[in-house]
């Protein structure tokens, strides 16, 4: 009985070595890291590689424009907001749909184009990640997933767009917007506070 205790606890933490191990080389996006390369089509048929907006922030914004947590942020015009301040700025904020086909929120191009016109967004792009590959790579899990990088292509934020995980619109007013407080604490020569948080929306749909 002891032997067989003794096999069991050596396959527990056979299988806990390999999950860990697993975890250190799993793809995905770290704070403080190199933000993974990559080359995507825009909805205009616009090739944007990731190394082009080197020396410029960037805004990584996964969307899905099906997803009620999505809608929250698009339906007043908050994240459209958000938007437009980051471009002022001189930032390059690129919305990214890894929706695949048959599934919640894919789009062609020309359904993209059409949700940017009649919703007034502001980034300089939709990507689309039709197989999912650069989302995969991110480790994006959710929609809204959000990702600033720094002129050295240096991830300083990941996580949710807000500290309020609801879908409800109302909650927008008295929340706090992580994405814009780390952009305005980075360019403004200070570390990040809040570098990483918990992302929260829909699952993308891969």
């Amino acid at each position: 009985m002891k032997l067989q205790n003794l096999f069991v606890a050596t396959c527990l933490l056979a299988g806990a070595a390999a999950l860990v191990a697993q975890s250190l080389t799993m793809p995905g996006a770290k704070v403080g890291g190199r933000a993974p390369g990559f080359t995507l089509t825009d909805s205009m048929g616009k090739a944007h590689n990731l190394s082009d907006f080197k020396g410029k922030y960037v805004v990584l914004e996964w969307t899905n424009h099906q997803c009620p947590f999505v809608v929250k942020h698009y339906k007043n015009g908050d994240m459209q907001a958000t938007q437009k301040w980051a471009k002022d700025k001189g930032i390059v904020w690129l919305s990214i749909v890894s929706s695949a086909e048959g599934k919640q929120g894919y789009v062609t191009a020309e359904m993209a184009n059409e949700i940017r016109k009649n919703g007034g967004h502001h980034s300089a792009a939709t990507l689309l990640d039709k197989d999912g590959a650069v989302g995969k790579l991110y480790a994006a899990r959710t929609t809204p997933h959000m990702f600033v990088i720094n002129p050295e292509q240096t991830v300083i934020y990941m996580g949710a767009i807000d500290d309020k995980s609801t879908p409800d619109t109302e909650d927008i007013a008295g929340a706090r917007n992580h994405v814009k407080e780390a952009l305005n604490e980075a360019m403004n020569g200070k570390p990040v506070s809040v570098a990483s948080t918990q992302p929260y929306g829909c699952s993308v749909k891969y």
